[in-house]
């Protein structure tokens, strides 16, 4: 006599049932739907990804370490902050407000330099200043970052395709060059003019990236080795460039070249607010170059190759793909890149060459490129980093008294940081990047 079995069942079921480890876990066990993540579930695992070892946690905390070692160093580069700790134990507050008031007014600075100075947009809209004067800080950070984002595309490009591009100061200066002469040689039409100049840059800076290319695909020449080398042959050829008769400017007597003709100039983009802010059409090439090149890498088939040789050239080569032939053209796209930097810097701002006309802006590039992990969106938001550094440092020189190699050493230790994740990790004890779920949109690392 076995009894009426449905209470037994029904009551196993309802709200009391058992829950243990051997539950519901046997082959007759119900498989109804799965009840949904308790509230909160998906905003928990958010705020543990957020404090992970991920590509955007440890860019943000490298960047807030350097500005921690920065601070440390203005502190120690001050004469009166430094007396102050003479009697640090007789009276702490006296050092400690001093180092504070030190540093606050110096990133104040570099702000205020960078992005936006606070007093300057009360008084527009109070009617006491200009809008001239809230545009100037972004506008010169813009002028900066243009051409950083092109040399840094270039180190970007080269670096997927498994090519160390330390060449792009000398591509660079061959763009220079080759827009410069197209600029003040050329007589053209207005737009025709501009066109064939920056043209001029790319072509000259592509065939600087073509030699180290032709050499590594057909003798297995070492890319870094020759792209040095060709940084001296750039520098010194620029040199001969300026004491030629038909490009030396007659009017001066020191190694500077003709000065470029309106017509082949860059537009400025907010001349019509005020001829002093210097951002001009540049900057919105760069953006369409980093658009062009994440179009590149990510959905044609070059870019395929490309990517595909960088990460294994063994394999590519046994997958029928010209290893050869990638390394050459990567290497010409990136020389025309780097020379395009070097363009917007003759036809954006300096106007005529001379022998230190693009600066670092090809070793800075580089750095761009490494701190945005050689992807093109990366590389942009890099660019507009060191764009703010450079525009804020000048302006904390000048108004802080700060030396602007103290931001060329923040930069540098942003990069290390970016560079070496291990030590932001264990300073900031951040949680391994656990893969799938949430986890799953963290970069991986070079």
């Amino acid at each position: 006599m076995t009894g009426d079995p449905g209470p037994t069942r029904a009551a196993a079921t309802g709200p009391g049932a058992a829950t243990g480890p051997g539950a519901g876990t046997g082959p007759g066990a119900g498989t109804g739907p799965a009840a949904p993540p308790p509230p909160g579930r998906w905003s928990a695992r958010f705020l543990q990804h957020l404090w992970s070892a991920n590509a955007v946690t440890v860019t943000v905390l490298a960047i807030a370490l350097a500005l921690l070692v920065g601070a440390v160093l203005i502190v120690v580069s001050d004469a009166e902050v430094r007396a102050s700790y003479g009697y640090l134990f007789a009276r702490p507050g006296d050092a400690l407000s001093a180092s504070w008031e030190r540093v606050s007014d110096a990133y104040a600075t570099l702000f205020r330099g960078a992005i936006v100075d606070p007093a300057a947009v009360s008084r527009a809209v109070q009617g006491d200043g200009t809008w001239a004067a809230v545009f100037r800080p972004i506008s010169e950070t813009l002028t900066s970052a243009a051409p950083l984002v092109f040399t840094g595309l270039a180190f970007a490009l080269a670096f997927r395709g498994g090519l160390f591009n330390i060449g792009v100061q000398g591509q660079a200066i061959l763009g220079a060059v080759g827009a410069g002469l197209a600029g003040f040689l050329l007589p053209l039409p207005v737009v025709l003019h501009l066109v064939v100049a920056l043209l001029g840059g790319a072509l000259a800076g592509a065939a600087w990236g073509f030699v180290p290319g032709y050499l590594k695909a057909r003798t297995g020449a070492h890319e870094v080795i020759t792209t040095i080398m060709l940084n001296s042959v750039a520098a010194i050829f620029i040199g001969w460039v300026l004491l030629q008769s038909w490009a030396e400017d007659p009017d001066r007597q020191d190694p500077i070249s003709r000065a470029a003709e309106e017509s082949a100039r860059l537009p400025r983009v907010l001349g019509w607010l005020e001829s002093g802010l210097r951002v001009h059409l540049g900057i919105l090439l760069a953006v369409a170059a980093v658009a062009g090149v994440a179009w590149l890498l990510n959905r044609s088939t070059l870019g395929f190759e490309l990517r595909a040789v960088g990460l294994n050239p063994d394999a590519a080569r046994a997958a029928g793909m010209s290893v050869t032939g990638t390394y050459v053209l990567v290497m010409v796209i990136a020389g025309g890149l780097a020379g395009l930097g070097g363009a917007t810097i003759v036809l954006g701002t300096a106007y005529a060459l001379t022998s230190l006309v693009v600066g670092s802006v090809g070793f800075d590039g580089i750095l761009v490129g490494l701190l945005g992990r050689a992807k093109p969106w990366g590389v942009l938001a890099a660019a507009l980093l060191f764009g703010a550094l450079q525009a804020g440092g000048r302006a904390m020189q000048t108004g802080s008294g700060i030396s602007l190699e103290l931001v060329q050493v923040i930069q540098a230790l942003i990069v290390i940081f970016v560079a070496a994740p291990a030590v932001v990790k264990a300073t900031f004890r951040l949680r391994e990047v656990r893969t799938g779920g949430l986890s799953g949109v963290a970069a991986r690392g070079w």
